[in-house]
Order: C-alpha cells, then sequence, then structure tokens
C-alpha cells in the first residue's frame, strides 16, 4: 500500500498538472469572454458563467479518475463526501468578476484537506504565467522558486489585501478600513481572496482580512501561508462547516499582531 507521503505526492502532482489544464480552458474562455452568457447568484455583483462550469466539471472528473474515492467541494457544484480521508477544495475561478470585465487578476484554486487541513494548495494565474504550490512540510513555491516570508515586513511598510461581499454591511468594511488605515496601514483589494492570499505567501502582501470567506476561496492559501512561513486564523471545516463562510485572516510574521487586533480575532 501507497504510504501517507507518496499519496500526498501523487495528489500534489496531480494537482499543479489540473491547475495549468484548468488555466488553459479559462485563458481560453477569457479571451472570448464577449461570447459569454453570465448569471447572478445572490445579487447583480455574484456572478458566474459557463467558464466556471466548465472549469469545475474538468477538475472534478480529472479527481474522480484518478482518486476516485476522494471528497470533492466546489464553488458551482457543493460537496460530493469520499470515503479516503482526502477532500479537495475547488474555485474554478476565483475573481469571476474581474474575469467577465476583462481584468486579469483571477486565478484556478485548488487545495487538498486531510485531518481537518489544507494539506496541497496550487493556485495558477492564468493571465501572468503563475503557479503557486505547497504541499504540507514541503514549503511553497511560485513557479519553483522556494517562498519565505520576511518579518521586517509590517502593516506600516508593507501593503494589506482586503475582501468585501454582500455577506457584511458596508458599515462594517468601512469600520475595516477606518481600523486599517488609522493603524498606519494601506490596502489594496483586486477582485480575488485566493490570489490576495497567493500574494501573502509570495510576499507582495502583507496580510489579507476578509469578514466572510468560504472555503473554497481561502484553503489553498492558507496551506501555501503556512509552508511560506505565515499564519492564518483557523477555519472550522468539522461537519457541516466546511459548506459554510467564516472570517478569513492571513498574514505574515511581522504583521499578525496588528493584523489580528485590527480584525477582532
Amino acid at each position: 500500500m501507497a504510504s501517507q507521503t507518496s499519496r500526498l505526492d501523487m495528489r500534489f502532482i496531480l494537482a499543479q498538472a489540473m491547475a495549468k489544464e484548468a488555466g488553459k480552458v479559462a485563458l481560453d474562455y477569457f479571451n472570448r469572454r464577449e461570447t459569454l452568457v453570465i448569471e447572478t447568484k445572490r445579487d447583480l455583483q455574484d456572478v458566474v458563467s459557463v467558464a466556471d462550469r466548465e472549469v469545475e466539471n474538468l477538475i472534478r472528473a480529472r479527481v474522480a479518475e484518478a482518486n476516485p474515492h476522494d471528497g470533492f467541494l466546489g464553488e458551482e457544484y457543493g460537496l460530493m463526501e469520499g470515503t479516503s480521508g482526502y477532500t479537495w477544495v475547488v474555485d474554478p475561478i476565483d475573481g469571476t468578476s474581474p474575469f467577465v470585465n476583462g481584468m486579469p487578476n483571477w486565478c484556478v484554486s485548488i487545495a487538498v484537506l486531510h485531518g481537518g487541513r489544507p494539506v496541497i494548495g496550487v493556485i495558477y494565474a492564468p493571465c501572468f504565467n503563475e503557479l503557486y504550490a505547497a504541499a504540507s512540510g514541503k514549503g511553497a513555491t511560485l513557479d519553483g522558486k522556494a517562498l519565505s516570508l520576511d518579518p521586517a515586513r509590517t502593516i506600516h511598510n508593507s501593503v494589506t489585501g482586503i475582501g468585501a461581499n454582500n455577506y457584511v454591511t458596508p458599515a462594517f468594511v468601512g469600520k475595516m478600513v477606518e481600523d486599517l488605515l488609522e493603524a498606519g496601514g494601506n490596502f489594496i483589494r483586486n477582485g480575488s481572496g485566493a490570489l490576495m492570499l497567493a500574494y501573502v505567501a509570495a510576499g507582495r502582501l502583507v496580510g489579507y482580512y476578509e469578514p466572510y470567506m468560504h472555503a473554497w476561496d481561502c484553503m489553498a492559501g492558507f496551506c501555501l501561508i503556512e509552508e511560506s512561513g505565515g499564519y492564518y486564523h483557523p477555519f472550522d471545516v468539522s461537519g457541516d462547516n466546511l459548506t459554510k463562510g467564516a472570517p478569513v485572516l492571513a498574514t505574515g510574521p511581522g504583521a499578525k499582531d496588528d493584523l489580528i487586533k485590527i480584525a477582532g480575532l
């Protein structure tokens, strides 16, 4: 029987290959996005297209072929329970709004959970041809180059990513921004929480905070950040919590205390 390590290795190789394959399909749709029929979900800002669904179906099919007993949670088609102890958590296109509006800030996000924690995190940004990849105990890389976070980077000398959606009130978001600015920080929002989490792992952002986020948006980023030497606030995936949203905070070591205070976590 394959060892636990080789099981992880095989899935890690698969996740990277799928991210690239799925990204190629998504990029083809992006380059002819004027042909897409755009639908809305919760509100007019929450959009989806056939590209999201086709990319998720592709990844689901590849996982089912290689690891038929694994669980799978995708943004578009929900949770399928497995029996292997491994669960794939996938956002086929994170940043659909930038995607359909012709901006490059979107990505394919693929995570694998085992024992309630993310043990694989792969994020591929097709417009930039950047592959972020991490597995438990194996470190994190960007296009094969090892990532290691610098503790000298703080909210005062770096930029923090923030996210917001209609699950939280405008007043809450406004207070979040106000608190960050009053603490001496600054912020950016690019429309893709998963990609901004990858930027935290790469040291481009010193942290990322979003008051309400789903597992498919953040699990891959969590693995990347942990393996690059950063911190993320625990996200409960027990029971049906895996399909529910929660606050997301992830930081480099030099911003942890300040951002925990600002987020009130």
